[in-house]
């Protein structure tokens, strides 16, 4: 199986790597004698630290298994992955493969966030993760409805230096310029096949979301380097 080094910031031990990761200790060695995931660095005395490639690439394969995936399936997937992926790579393919999984939410308690997290939350960091639409509170202070399919991304975002009203306002960029595409696209869609049958509709939304899903998200890569480009300075 082709996989990266995983060398980039590797940090965490393997009881921190899963603990961040939501699964057992014994599942990370597993997948890792399976090869789905790169050997960690050995550091002095032989001991293995992972960094962020494989915290995102247990959270990919986590997404996959939620799709009723098996891991023989999985490994063919990941086999087919470029070799550099970076956790940003690896992050983008989780959230495609996530983007089809039910919205349906999930009670997570403060504890297993914060184990998700690595570290104990304030509630500055709770205010940043409502902000992101990741939770919402309960009643009970320590009890919180998460969305799975952005949690993993949500617990990436705690550390990045950015305020909680540049969060709150780019979230509404995203939710305003993401539903006017999706409104315009269905008004395309919606011309292309006025007076059909709805078994027809049907079987074209279904053939047109995820392509429209993907162009989406590289039309908005290539968009999003050629601005930080400029913001460099860079050619």
């Amino acid at each position: 199986m082709t996989t990266g080094t995983g060398t980039g910031d590797a940090t965490l031990t393997v009881d921190e790597l899963a603990a961040r990761a939501g699964v057992t200790v014994r599942t990370v060695r597993f997948y890792s004698t399976r090869g789905l995931l790169p050997p960690p660095v050995l550091g002095p005395r032989r001991v293995g630290h992972y960094g962020p490639e494989h915290l995102s690439r247990l959270a990919l394969i986590e997404e996959l298994q939620h799709h009723g995936m098996t891991l023989a399936a999985i490994e063919r997937y990941l086999d087919q992955l470029p070799a550099e992926l970076t956790a940003h790579d690896l992050a983008i393919h989780r959230a495609l493969v996530a983007s089809w999984l039910p919205d349906a939410p999930r009670e997570t308690s403060r504890a297993q966030l914060e184990r998700r997290a690595g570290r104990a939350l304030t509630e500055e960091d709770i205010d940043r993760l409502a902000a992101m639409s990741v939770l919402t509170r309960t009643e009970d202070p320590d009890v919180f409805r998460t969305d799975p399919g952005i949690l993993h991304l949500g617990m990436r975002l705690l550390d990045v230096p950015i305020g909680l009203e540049a969060i709150r306002a780019a979230h509404t960029v995203v939710e305003e310029h993401t539903r006017s595409a999706a409104r315009e696209l269905s008004r395309l869609f919606r011309d292309e096949v006025w007076g059909e049958e709805l078994h027809e509709i049907k079987s074209l939304s279904a053939h047109m979301q995820p392509l429209v899903v993907q162009a989406l998200v590289v039309a908005f890569q290539r968009s999003l380097k050629q601005e930080l480009r400029a913001w460099y300075g860079e050619d």
